[in-house]
């Protein structure tokens, strides 16, 4: 991937921001957005950010890789994350529109224009943006986000994996996979579960 899709859009702004969430289907965890900002021009070529691609599209290993990487290139970069309290109380939907918010808040600059991974997107800040279906796999810079906010998330998933190792969060990350809707079935939900994702399996309604 390379910064094709940036390149006209260059040519009106300079900082161009990408978005990109993780964490909107797992039955535990927060849900967290990372913003990336890379400077005007940028190309990756043969230099370390050149195998970067959609996150759901990389090994663990080379996200692992990527990520220090995206934040040396970057010219900002920011992560933010809304718990498992917030996304019950909010909806999914509200939850990931806040995160994606708060990272864009969380920068030092305030970036010119937006370009948000989806079809929606409601922005809290006064800032330009478009959205872009499936736009991981198609604009450098939300490829880079998703990279972050993947192994943002991972590595907390791993710390709850180590504080409760009853459910294996270090392995599934709190997607609904057998392992896990079995260790709830066994132990029931712990604190970070969602308490309002329900599980068809086990009768909830």
């Amino acid at each position: 991937m390379n910064t094709g899709y940036e390149y006209p859009v260059w040519k009106e702004t300079s900082l161009v921001c990408g978005i990109d969430e993780a964490g909107r289907g797992p039955l535990a965890g927060p849900v967290v957005a990372a913003a990336v900002v890379f400077p005007r021009w940028f190309s990756p070529e043969d230099g370390p950010l050149a195998s970067l691609d959609d996150s759901k599209k990389l090994s663990p290993e080379l996200r692992e890789k990527l990520a220090p990487a995206i934040k040396d290139e970057a010219l900002f970069w920011a992560v933010a994350a809304v718990g498992h309290d917030a996304i019950d109380r909010l909806n999914i939907f509200q939850a990931t529109m806040l995160a994606m918010n708060d990272a864009v808040a969380a920068l030092p600059v305030r970036p010119e224009l937006l370009l948000v991974d989806g079809n929606r997107f409601r922005p809290l800040l006064p800032v330009p943006y478009e959205t872009v279906v499936k736009g991981d796999s198609k604009v450098f810079s939300i490829a880079a986000a998703s990279v972050l906010a993947k192994t943002f998330r991972d590595d907390l998933m791993r710390e709850y994996g180590r504080q409760d190792p009853r459910y294996g969060f270090e392995r599934h990350f709190g997607y609904p996979t057998g392992e896990h809707i079995r260790a709830i079935a066994r132990h029931g939900r712990c604190p970070i579960h969602r308490k309002s994702f329900r599980l068809k399996q086990l009768g909830e309604k």
